[in-house]
């Protein structure tokens, strides 16, 4: 089978490697789509440690291929998300039956069970009630999936921002109540207005940024919520720690690493995919075969008009 292996600084190779073989408890599935995620992009920016190779890849869907000895909840043909920590830009991965979650009969490369689920886990965690007032900061994939899981909770204000006109335009067409382009408005000055002067009772920061981490705290009401959706990466970052005690945020750090904690998201999400309740629709905006991985990795670098998301794709046989 092909698998993409990083090399270098902004380097894969495509290799040749066996199947794997499967123990019993295990399926084989045969990989259909896998997401580029932005958790991998400064891995492939800055390249492996000299000498080591590294097999990235953890937003795996596919088709259940073979069935390992004391599977029962899976038969062959099955459509599945699955969890899978790396290796995943690969024909094929084996993994525990358990670790596979029905895709439905939807497209499967928008059935990319890990982050989905860690949008759901995300909007649990902060704990959106009815009537709420929600600030999401950043309207990339990350935001649109926040963004939809926290309008099912019933919100009564959804405020998008972000500084890019083409992706406030999706989030106008997600649902939100309102969108604030950054670059033209103060967003806590249109927060305020907005919530009666309080501030948000929930903000999400999906950017990974710096700014959008300290905005938060400008945002967001005395005794409400800050939620870390996005991946921070490279530099350290500071925050007003003295003036969020004071103002006594709860702040959730929407990272998980817990298995169940994990499995349990993706169930929901896929729950949710297969009927119909959440929809991935427009969300996958670039697809790429295996052979293009290192364009792929770019256009996320790069965040062309129109970017939400890439995928690598292989053929659906």
């Amino acid at each position: 089978m092909r698998i993409a292996a990083l090399h270098g600084r902004q380097s894969f190779a495509i290799e040749e490697a066996p199947v794997p073989s499967i123990r019993p408890g295990e399926v084989l599935v045969r990989v259909v789509v896998s997401g580029v995620c932005a958790s991998e992009l400064e891995p492939w920016v800055e390249g492996p440690p000299a000498g080591e190779v590294r097999y990235p890849g953890h937003e795996v869907s596919g088709v259940v291929a073979s069935v390992g000895e004391e599977v029962t909840s899976l038969v062959l043909g099955d459509r599945v998300g699955v969890w899978v920590t790396e290796r995943g830009f690969a024909e094929y991965v084996a993994v525990r039956a358990a670790y596979c979650f029905p895709a439905g009969d939807g497209p499967l490369d928008l059935a990319l069970a890990e982050p989905i689920a860690c949008s759901v886990n995300a909007v649990e965690a902060a704990d959106v009630r009815l009537g709420d007032d929600v600030l999401v900061i950043g309207a990339g994939f990350m935001g649109n999936l926040v963004q939809r899981l926290a309008a099912l909770r019933g919100p009564r204000r959804l405020i998008v921002a972000d500084a890019r006109a083409d992706a406030l335009e999706r989030a106008r067409k997600l649902g939100a109540t309102h969108v604030v382009d950054v670059t033209r408005e103060s967003l806590p000055d249109v927060v305020r207005t907005l919530t009666d002067g309080r501030g948000a009772d929930i903000t999400f920061e999906c950017t990974g940024t710096q700014s959008a981490l300290t905005t938060c705290g400008d945002t967001t009401r005395m005794s409400g919520t800050i939620a870390i959706v996005g991946y921070h990466q490279g530099a350290e970052r500071s925050l007003p720690l003295a003036y969020w005690n004071w103002m006594a945020f709860r702040i959730v750090n929407a990272h998980f690493r817990d298995l169940a904690v994990i499995l349990r998201g993706m169930s929901v999400g896929m729950r949710l995919l297969s009927s119909g309740v959440l929809s991935m629709e427009g969300l996958v905006t670039h697809r790429f075969p295996l052979e293009r991985i290192d364009e792929a990795f770019a256009t996320l670098r790069d965040k062309p008009d129109g970017f939400v998301k890439a995928v690598i794709t292989f053929p659906d046989e």
